[in-house]
């Protein structure tokens, strides 16, 4: 089946974008009158409603990395990667019930000033500098590159830098609007995202029941994947034994069975979800049940996405395995778009619709956080102390304009080599060693009043130590069966602990010695925040909420455990 897209797809396409851009407008004029309001810009103080708070937490999580990586992950692991998605969800219920009250009976805007708040000036400085360093050249990097790749693909082959820039600008434009305007075009985004993640995946189910005897039939084909592909319907990789093949260890290289439970996925989820600019500025702008509400409904919304990002890989298995998928190339990174080839003229618009809104929601929330950390931490405190809300809100528009700049130049010939090692990986190897370290710190610092800013320091730079020894040099040093870990051989000659594992044994040291050091303080910091009971009280449509989220998560992992 011909992959280029015809007349009718382009058309889908252009109608996405003139309803988004029309849209980001109208929201635009209605808070011209705010234009110049710091806060309104930076986070829309007050006007975000839960359904938008929640469609744009999404809208901002869910990109080409997912799209692409996410589904390749399903072709290789199966049903396993769901466990980053569902985990997730209960990631957001702690957020929603601890950590975001902490945020706002503190008046915390940004990362890095709750850093300052809790420790000191100095720790917030390194990681506002950090953090942009990260958004900008790896985050922003990497979902431009693959997104440009993704649909380049699509498109013929030949359009790579014009849909790079396209990409780029589409998301600069709704990006100048402020916060307000990306968090309500990411209503549309996400609800294009999933309709056409849905559309997606339904096809696919159908061609394989199709391609095994059972007509255009969805049901069927679900059952086919169930029959054809048993192990990728469990929850659990088995830990290798001595007669396992290579396979099966590198899949438990990349998902450690119970072991990814018991370590890493926890941290992973917990600091992106609770400690992370990009997304908590969506929710602090709002009051305690608007945001906490917003939050659960993202919660909500995260259990289907194994269903948009993942079932695709999974068909994609199947019908690779039976002879049915002779497109597919590069692997299972390939899994998503080969899927795709299969939509018929109009869908595969619907199609490039979900992935550019995916694509672009994420670029415009990234710039979003990049520009209101450089304006409030950075340039408002050490460059232009004395800017007015105007000078601040212009600032923050030059600093969008930069690094979207900034973003194009180093993916343009891929410079940073984003393509050889794969944007998730790529993610994943330059966040996942501080990690570790950044989570020890807001944890115990919103926690325990005795925590300390030398404790703080010891906890990023320990955590990054740490993260680095146990991935790429514990094995040599240590050996590869000690009572810590268990390393496997990798395929490439050398032995690896799992990843997620790794992350788990950073954190447990960083925390231990982070309350060695602060014991050496007082035993009440200066500095510690305030906490009482009232916090933490919900509400009886947030226990509901709550109750549906775990009892869905229940159900699922009984089914597929």
């Amino acid at each position: 089946m011909n992959q280029n897209l015809a007349f009718a797809d382009y058309a889908v396409f252009i109608i996405y974008f003139i309803v988004v851009s029309s849209y980001g407008y109208t929201i635009y004029r209605k808070r011209k009158k705010d234009e110049h309001d710091a806060k309104a810009y930076f986070l829309a103080e007050g006007t975000l409603t839960w359904w938008a708070i929640g469609a744009s937490l999404i809208a901002s999580n869910i990109s080409a990395e997912q799209f692409i990586g996410m589904s390749g992950e399903g072709f290789f692991l199966g049903i396993a990667v769901a466990a980053y998605e569902w985990v997730a969800a209960i990631a957001l219920i702690i957020v929603a019930v601890w950590f975001i009250p902490v945020y706002l009976k503190n008046k915390i805007y940004t990362m890095p000033q709750f850093l300052k708040t809790r420790y000191n000036e100095s720790t917030a400085l390194i990681m506002a500098v950090f953090w942009l360093f990260l958004y900008v050249f790896v985050n922003l990097t990497s979902i431009l590159y693959l997104g440009a790749v993704a649909i380049n693909g699509m498109a013929g082959g030949e359009y790579l830098h014009f849909i790079m820039i396209g990409l780029a600008a589409f998301a600069l434009i709704i990006s100048l609007g402020g916060m307000k305007v990306v968090a309500y075009t990411d209503v549309i985004q996400v609800a294009v995202l999933i309709i056409g993640g849905l559309v997606t995946s339904y096809i696919a189910l159908t061609t394989v029941g199709e391609r095994f005897g059972f007509g255009q039939d969805a049901i069927a084909g679900f059952k086919v994947l169930l029959n054809e592909a048993p192990e990728h319907f469990k929850m659990i990789i088995p830990e290798p034994t001595a007669a396992s093949s290579q396979l099966e260890i590198n899949k438990y290289l990349t998902f450690p069975g119970v072991m990814a439970y018991l370590a890493g996925i926890w941290i992973i989820n917990l600091n992106y979800w609770g400690c992370n600019q990009y997304i908590t500025q969506r929710a602090l702008g709002a009051d305690l049940q608007t945001a906490r509400t917003g939050i659960l409904f993202a919660g909500i919304l995260k259990l289907m996405m194994p269903i948009i990002v993942m079932l695709p890989g999974i068909a994609a298995y199947v019908l690779y395995t039976n002879g049915h998928l002779p497109q597919l190339v590069g692997g299972k990174d390939g899994a998503y778009s080969a899927v795709l080839t299969f939509l018929p003229t109009g869908l595969k618009g619907l199609s490039v619709a979900a992935l550019t809104a995916a694509i672009v929601a994420s670029l415009a929330g990234k710039v979003n956080s990049i520009s209101t950390i450089y304006t409030l931490d950075i340039h408002k405190k050490y460059i232009q102390k004395t800017a007015g809300d105007k000078q601040l809100v212009n600032i923050g528009r030059f600093a969008i304009f930069a690094a979207i700049f900034l973003a194009i130049l180093f993916t343009w010939d891929d410079t940073l080599g984003i393509g050889s090692v794969g944007g998730f990986t790529y993610i994943q190897k330059y966040t996942g060693f501080i990690s570790p370290g950044v989570f020890a710190m807001f944890f115990l610092g919103m926690f325990w009043k005795r925590t300390t800013g030398a404790a703080a320091v010891v906890g990023v730079l320990a955590g990054f130590f740490l993260s680095v020894f146990f991935n790429e040099m514990a094995p040599a040093v240590l050996g590869n069966e000690t009572f810590l870990y268990t390393a496997y051989s990798n395929g490439k000659g050398g032995f690896e602990i799992p990843f997620l594992i790794c992350m788990g044994l950073s954190f447990f040291f960083t925390m231990l010695l982070m309350i060695v050091v602060s014991f050496a303080g007082p035993k009440v910091n200066p500095k510690a925040f305030e906490l009482d009971t009232e916090m933490f009280k919900l509400k009886p449509q947030t226990t509901v909420l709550i109750v549906i989220t775990l009892l869905i998560i229940a159900a699922l992992y009984v089914k597929f455990w």
